[in-house]
């Protein structure tokens, strides 16, 4: 059973999201880009770091013929957003006439959607799609169509499945919000 409570750093988190919750979201998410990408074969595309865990289980319930690449950004310091977007690892395939799906563990602002949408759609996908985990409609700063989401929370700082603090906590399996 997962501790109620975790401290990482200074700050201490109480559980919000169980595991099991998170894994019944996820599965809605996988039905519905099953029926939707039935005979295209999808790209994924995982944005690293906070995707990982996210995208490894989503991935399990995908059953239509895919791939899946990973780009690494950085768009946070601390507990909030710097409001720069930093490409450190870059997509390598040729996406051209491709089905792209961007997997966010997070879209809070949208900084980070934003900047992969630009960088992506300058080399020609046949359509960008956005699945993520979590968003927080009321710190949205663009007009965003997120296709895929699995739960919409409030503008609590959260951590676990893939989410970090200073880099502690991804590993937890269920998500905490700060206390």
């Amino acid at each position: 059973m997962a501790a109620q409570t975790v401290t990482l750093h200074d700050k201490s988190f109480g559980i919000y999201l169980p595991e099991s919750e998170i894994l019944s979201n996820i599965k809605a998410l996988a039905d519905r880009i099953n029926q939707d990408y039935a005979s295209l074969n999808p790209l994924f595309v995982a944005v690293l770091n906070g995707s990982f865990m996210f995208a490894a289980d989503l991935l399990k319930e995908v059953t239509v013929p895919c791939e899946i690449s990973f780009m690494k950004v950085a768009s946070y310091e601390n507990t909030s957003s710097t409001g720069q977007v930093t490409e450190l690892v870059g997509l390598k395939e040729e996406i051209a006439g491709r089905h792209l799906v961007i997997l966010e563990d997070i879209v809070d602002t949208g900084n980070t959607v934003v900047k992969l949408l630009d960088m992506l759609g300058v080399r020609n996908p046949a359509s960008i799609e956005i699945a993520t985990l979590l968003q927080k409609p009321e710190c949205l700063q663009h007009k965003l169509d997120v296709k895929y989401t699995g739960r919409e929370i409030p503008n609590d700082f959260v951590v676990g499945y893939g989410l970090d603090y200073n880099g502690l906590g991804r590993n937890l399996r269920d998500i905490y919000k700060v206390i």
